[in-house]
């Protein structure tokens, strides 16, 4: 079954020449042409395997769909935007995207793009189950089972979105190891992200607000200066 991907663009030429493009690679496409229409389709029909969004949408902006999205849902969101100032690829990072490609850009990339975020897969029928606990006290014992795609916080389940489920599981499985910027780039984004480290810092500091006893001191995730990030379990 070909992957389902939800376009939301107020431009119509635009709309229309990315779901042709993507209809070319074999996607199967639905349209939106503000926020609160896809918002409307993903509530009535279910989220897609993939969003392209752009930023400046009339109405409800592409930023506040973004955390609409991630409220209720993990589903893979890339940010297609004409703005490519650092302010607006760290907002779109911290509301929730997952990639981000500047217009006007290459439509082989893109799907490349699609097709990595879309390996991110949770569950391994075929791996033994296995459970990591993060963070051991009592009164907030904290569960990551990578096969499930599973993270529990004192029994409740802590929402994650695909990128960072997988960074955590890429931290825990090399547990005490200081791990680059670049090697995280390389594992979690497959080729990276058009070479700029600072989605790493994104990405950790929203972790950090969901699985830390205290975000502002965390001492999970830990930032080794001038290295990288290491995970050390909590007792």
């Amino acid at each position: 079954m070909n992957a389902q991907l939800l376009i939301v663009e107020d431009d119509t030429r635009v709309r229309e020449s990315l779901r042709l493009a993507m209809e070319d690679e074999g996607y199967t496409v639905a349209e939106a042409e503000s926020a609160e229409n896809a918002l409307d389709q993903v509530h009535s029909l279910g989220a897609p395997d993939v969003m392209l969004v752009d930023l400046m949408l009339g109405g409800m902006d592409g930023y506040t769909y973004i955390r609409e999205v991630r409220r209720e849902h993990d589903v893979p969101i890339i940010v297609v935007s004409a703005r490519d100032d650092t302010h607006d690829v760290v907002a779109a990072l911290e509301a929730g995207a997952d990639d981000f490609v500047t217009k006007p850009f290459e439509v082989k990339e893109l799907s490349a793009r699609i097709r990595a975020l879309r390996r991110r897969t949770r569950t391994n029928p075929d791996r033994e189950v296995t459970e990591i606990v993060l963070d051991a006290a009592a009164h907030r014992r904290l569960i990551l089972c990578p096969e499930r795609g599973a993270l529990r916080l004192a029994g409740e389940e802590v929402h994650l979105t695909l990128t960072e489920f997988r960074l955590l599981c890429e931290l825990a499985q090399n547990d005490s190891l200081v791990l680059s910027r670049q090697v995280l780039l390389d594992k979690i984004w497959d080729r990276g992200f058009f070479g700029d480290e600072r989605i790493v810092d994104v990405h950790v500091r929203r972790l950090r607000t969901k699985i830390e006893r205290d975000p502002a001191d965390p001492q999970l995730i830990v930032t080794v200066r001038g290295l990288g990030y290491r995970l050390d379990v909590q007792s």
